[in-house]
């Protein structure tokens, strides 16, 4: 067998592990509708259940890093801390959003996060964008109107939901930003388990405040299908996917993402979005892929760009 079918065989099987994280990905939400506990500590117990798979993860990375005789890793690396305090407000947020707005909406709201990474770039860094993707940020601001307008006149809680999902994008570009400077110089299971701990940590008191247990055996059970699907099934194969895919691949999952989101909350709890909202959806997914390229000029690469991130475009 040549290289060139060796590629194009890892190159498809890289393919379909992104699109199966990213399906696994998109049930996060239905966990959450469903989870017998608070919002915030469905988030404290998906990371609790998944830092004994993630300290595997890094112990034997940290060991094949010590047989190639590579210096080991040290967790006084503050952006360690940073990670997790971003990823944390990413959670809390986004529980709660799902809670009061549509799991279609607030999913899609949460994945603006590549624009803002760009955004954020730009004021902290000076890395100035292309016209192109100004225009794509008024096209996704467009579709975002589209989304909300059918609950204008009703107010309440939905637009609550709403403003939380986009601030969840917040917290998750300020993750992407910090992820990509470590994974710079750290390997990716070390960044998955330092950033699940502290935000583990760091919402254990507030999970305190709200139903912290499961009334039943079916409770324990979706918990800990959440933790499984979202935060090891779903990452870990997002992350072998992105690296041995280009980097360009990596919107397919947040696109699958999405999709599967609105439809598994159609089809498992009835929940169903009117054309004007499925409309202004498609707007703001057109956007988000149009702005990908527009992000720099020719020749120069973004933060984003410069290193892939642990969890692709796929934060949940």
């Amino acid at each position: 067998m040549d290289s060139t079918t060796a590629t194009a065989r890892s190159e498809l099987s890289a393919l379909i592990a992104l699109f199966a994280g990213a399906l696994a990905i998109g049930g996060s939400g239905i966990f959450v509708r469903m989870s017998e506990t608070g919002p915030t500590a469905t988030a404290f117990w998906r990371g609790a259940f998944a830092l004994p798979f993630l300290l595997f993860w890094a112990v034997i990375e940290r060991r094949r890093r010590e047989a190639a005789g590579r210096a080991s890793v040290s967790l006084r690396d503050p952006l360690f801390l940073w990670a997790g305090v971003f990823f944390s407000g990413d959670l809390a947020l986004w529980h709660w959003s799902l809670l009061l707005t549509s799991i279609a909406a607030s999913t899609l709201e949460a994945n603006c996060a590549p624009l803002l990474v760009t955004l954020f770039a730009w004021m902290l860094w000076g890395e100035r964008p292309r016209l192109g993707f100004l225009l794509s940020l008024a096209l996704a601001f467009s579709g975002m109107l589209l989304i909300l307008a059918p609950k204008l006149g009703g107010g309440g809680h939905a637009l609550v939901g709403d403003a939380l999902g986009l601030g969840t994008a917040c917290f998750y570009a300020a993750y992407i930003m910090v992820v990509a400077r470590l994974r710079a110089r750290h390997d990716t299971g070390i960044v998955m388990f330092a950033s699940t701990l502290v935000f583990t940590l760091l919402l254990l008191p507030i999970a305190l405040t709200q139903k912290f247990l499961p009334d039943t055996t079916h409770g324990w059970w979706l918990l800990i299908g959440y933790s499984l699907s979202a935060q090891i099934i779903g990452q870990s194969l997002i992350a072998y996917a992105l690296a041995h895919l280009p980097a360009t691949f990596g919107a397919v999952g947040l696109y699958a993402q999405v999709i599967a989101a609105a439809g598994y909350a159609w089809l498992l709890i009835g929940e169903r979005l009117t054309p004007i909202q499925l409309a202004g959806g498609v707007v703001v997914l057109l956007a988000i892929a149009f702005a990908r390229p527009a992000r720099r000029p020719r020749g120069e690469r973004s933060l984003e760009a410069r290193v892939q991130p642990v969890e692709g475009a796929t934060p949940e």
